[in-house]
């Protein structure tokens, strides 16, 4: 499964609290064509998390779909940052907050996914999980393959397309009901990858 828009689906344990703030409940999905931009605003988060955290960010990945050129997406970039423990918030969140990231939830059950949201240089989505964690070889496989294969490409932004013309409820809906198409493509890139290392 994965984080919204990176290849699978995300377990929010928060999500259905009403008293929770959540800024993707009710929002709608727009997806538009591929921004040249989006590298570069990856970079400039990219420099802001490791000004902030130095060591402590084992990895920071730009995935999702504004990470594969001529893609079409919903304008915010998805990051992956690793760290040696997220269950200690104490020797991130602090620095992160203080770089403008805002923290939105934890899923300890998940990998020990966490999720902030920045605003700079444009919309973040930062998924944080330990080093070695499998859903990020997931979605840089994901992503990875999706540049070289324009025909899944083709199929996965239309049914981003598809999927965004009806109304959602919470993001992470939308995000959940591309999962048969993120699994079937998936399982091309799995045998591409397998392939290409044998």
């Amino acid at each position: 499964m994965s984080a919204p828009d990176s290849g699978t689906a995300t377990p929010d344990p928060d999500r259905d609290d009403p008293d929770r703030d959540d800024p993707d409940r009710g929002r709608a999905v727009v997806v538009v064509p591929y921004d040249p931009a989006w590298p570069s605003q990856f970079d400039a988060a990219r420099r802001t998390i490791l000004a902030a955290l130095g060591a402590e960010a084992v990895s920071v990945e730009h995935v999702g779909s504004t990470a594969v050129p001529g893609l079409a997406a919903k304008p915010v970039i998805d990051i992956h940052l690793s760290v040696r423990d997220p269950a200690d918030e104490t020797l991130y969140r602090p620095a992160l907050e203080a770089a403008g990231f805002a923290f939105v939830h934890r899923a300890p059950d998940w990998f020990e996914h966490r999720l902030f949201k920045g605003r700079e240089p444009a919309e973040i989505n930062l998924h944080l999980f330990p080093v070695g964690c499998p859903e990020l070889d997931r979605c840089c496989l994901f992503r990875d393959w999706l540049r070289v294969d324009g025909a899944d490409r083709a199929l996965y932004a239309d049914t981003k397309r598809t999927l965004a013309t009806r109304r959602w409820d919470h993001v992470q809906d939308y995000a959940d009901a591309k999962t048969e198409v993120i699994l079937q493509i998936l399982s091309r890139a799995e045998a591409w990858s397998g392939g290409a290392k044998g």
